[in-house]
């Protein structure tokens, strides 16, 4: 059958390219996601290397499967991105109405620090893709390479070294395939993952496998219904309660982190504004870890804006670290609205929920804080 749709793609047969192709697209955007941490651009390299792959079908060889010529063609394409600096810019600025406190680390890129670039997966585009170890030499399940400290994690790297490691560390091709896909001697590809490990290891939390609870369990839905009813009633201290004692505050890609007291601070003075605004959240997931549509009410009409996306990173039955993507261009992969009615009946709170049903309201003033 392969070889039969090979050859009438070959003739210029688009719909048999097609099927070929389709049993790898979503996967090789979930690649692409892990190296460059955007959902947007991967979707750009997933689209820019099914053109390379339709334009250069004449010079696959077949001495390897499909899929691994793809994925080194996505792969290369990857590189290519990360190293075209004017590529990725400054999508999104973000200026506050309130001067922000000082961080416990980061600080104004102008000054010399690099932002993570980094936006959220939804887990409804995951849901397709096996939780299993896809290669012989694959270190990670799924839930675990696609998580936020990990991908965070490997943005810290340098792009050659992310390359290796996603390679054989989450997909498990061998050394000699990953240094073909590199074109590099297989010394050079063992020496990058040594370094790429060494790199991955000092950027993640330790522990950071094995802290938090299983998805959609009931230890993990209990944290996560007690964060959403304090969070909704403004109960600063509730939240705060949710929290550990180190637990981070981030925002990328702002360069400004917020940790233990400083974090709650933060949700107090900036977030909450010292119990003047109201939120309400609508659960979501990200990166395989519980997420919220976060909705501030607006004061002079019955409805609440998008605020952004929050993403929860659970250690136990304690928060370890709440991320806020502020750019609300990234609702609707998660099939979120930009408005919700304020109150309704149909704000509804459902764990896990893919969508949510709600009236559209035109309109979408932006955020802050």
């Amino acid at each position: 059958m392969t070889e039969r749709l090979l050859a009438r793609a070959r003739a210029g047969d688009g719909d048999a390219f097609a099927e070929l192709i389709t049993p790898f697209r979503h996967e090789l955007q979930v690649h692409c996601y892990r190296i460059l941490g955007s959902t947007a651009d991967a979707e750009d390299l997933l689209q820019e290397t099914m053109m390379a792959a339709w334009r250069g079908l004449d010079r696959f060889e077949e001495r390897a499967p499909l899929r691994a010529w793809l994925y080194r063609i996505a792969t290369n394409k990857c590189l290519n991105a990360l190293r075209d600096s004017g590529r990725r810019g400054s999508r999104w600025q973000y200026q506050p109405e309130i001067p922000l406190p000082e961080p416990t680390r980061g600080g104004d890129p102008a000054g010399g620090g690099e932002p993570l670039w980094l936006l959220p997966y939804p887990d409804s585009m995951l849901d397709d893709l096996p939780d299993t170890a896809p290669g012989p030499e694959a270190r990670y399940l799924l839930r675990e390479s696609v998580s936020l400290a990990f991908v965070a994690a490997l943005q810290q790297l340098p792009p050659r070294q992310r390359a290796v490691l996603v390679l054989r560390d989450v997909l498990g091709f061998r050394a000699a395939e990953t240094a073909e896909f590199l074109d590099c001697s297989l010394d050079a590809a063992n020496n990058a993952l040594r370094r790429a490990r060494a790199g991955l290891a000092s950027h993640l939390p330790p522990g950071w496998r094995d802290r938090s609870p299983l998805p959609g369990s009931q230890r993990e839905r209990a944290v996560v219904e007690r964060f959403a009813e304090a969070f909704e009633r403004g109960d600063i201290d509730g939240v705060i309660t949710l929290l550990t004692s180190d637990a981070w505050l981030t925002m990328p890609p702002l360069p400004f982190e917020y940790q233990g007291r400083a974090a709650a601070q933060f949700l107090s003075a900036i977030s909450f504004r010292n119990g003047t605004r109201q939120f309400r959240l609508i659960a979501t997931r990200a990166n395989g870890q519980p997420a919220f549509g976060c909705y501030l009410r607006d004061p002079r009409a019955p409805i609440a804006h998008a605020h952004g996306l929050l993403v929860l990173t659970l250690d136990g039955d304690r928060i370890c670290t709440l991320t806020r993507f502020m750019d609300n261009s990234v609702l609707p992969c998660f099939g979120l609205p930009r408005t919700l009615p304020w109150p309704g009946n149909d704000l509804r709170r459902c764990h896990g929920s893919r969508r949510i049903q709600v009236d559209h309201i035109p309109g979408d003033p932006g955020q802050s804080g």
